[in-house]
């Protein structure tokens, strides 16, 4: 009894007090198809293939948005990488090196009609690595994947304060 009295007076509040998601205030700033592009880095062209996924994959799941041609979309986001870098973080004993933090740095520019939004963010993933071992392929690859997704939910979380500002009057 106690338990479904708390969930009633839970469930009131919310729906009393007004609360939006703020991921409505994200769809109603991007529209309905969204057109992606992600720069190649001629440095490391798979990573394009990993956040041109993720951008599609985040819009899709997270946002219910259609990615779409460039003639049919609302909206365009471009995202360009400008750098990779791995930071040593933790040392054995021994001086090796057993934990790295990866930075990788992305560029966004989101545009819709008049509306032009730039930002450079900063993913960050750490990961540990075997002493005297060095970043595998498979290593880098999956530290620069999950970087780009914690750049990429700061970037989405930027646009839903941009539309909450715009469409909360």
């Amino acid at each position: 009894m106690k338990k479904f009295f708390l969930f009633s007076l839970i469930f009131i509040f919310f729906t009393a007090c007004g609360y939006k998601p703020s991921a409505s205030y994200t769809q109603k700033l991007i529209g309905e198809n969204v057109y992606t592009e992600v720069d190649v880095s001629l440095s490391d062209p798979e990573n394009a293939v990993l956040i041109k996924d993720a951008l599609n994959m985040a819009l899709q799941t997270r946002l219910k948005r259609k990615v779409a041609k460039e003639k049919n979309a609302d909206s365009s986001i471009l995202v360009s990488y400008k750098k990779i870098r791995f930071i040593p973080l933790q040392y054995d004993r021994n001086g090796y090196v057993v934990f790295y933090q990866a930075h990788i740095t992305l560029d966004f520019t989101f545009q819709k009609g008049k509306t032009l939004e730039k930002r450079s963010l900063i993913g960050r993933f750490e990961f540990p690595i075997l002493p005297s071992a060095i970043i595998s392929n498979d290593v880098r690859f999956k530290a620069i994947e999950k970087g780009s997704l914690k750049a990429l939910d700061e970037f989405i979380s930027y646009l839903a304060v941009k539309g909450y500002l715009v469409h909360a009057k």
